[in-house]
């Protein structure tokens, strides 16, 4: 068990993003879920991919433009975003905050496919 601030864990890049980095917060020993921390500078970006397991998060702080299927989102502090397994999904970090949000997910094996 521990009590440690989100800032404390080490940060590294996401792999195909702009301006992007994530930390696991999660225990490696927890086998239910995990959570990171995702955060994005001014100008960030995810590119358009799909996962095979479904997304929670909750936005901390910032704003940024989040596609999910069909829907095109304006996301903020304090909104929760449900993104189903297998639906494509993006992100821009188009305002002047750094955007940054937990990112909530099953231990089950995934796979990433960009599109």
């Amino acid at each position: 068990m521990y009590c440690k601030s989100s800032d404390s864990f080490k940060r590294n890049n996401v792999p195909k993003t702009q301006k992007t980095t994530i930390a696991v917060l999660t225990p490696s020993e927890d086998k239910d879920f995990i959570v990171r921390k995702i955060s994005m500078k001014p100008g960030g970006s995810m590119p358009n991919h799909t996962n095979i397991i479904q997304h929670q998060q909750y936005v901390l702080e910032g704003e940024a433009k989040v596609v999910v299927g069909d829907d095109v989102y304006h996301a903020k502090k304090g909104d929760f975003i449900y993104i189903p397994a297998g639906i494509n999904h993006y992100y821009e970090a188009c305002y002047n905050k750094e955007y940054e949000f937990l990112c909530m997910i099953n231990t089950k094996e995934d796979c990433i496919k960009m599109l």
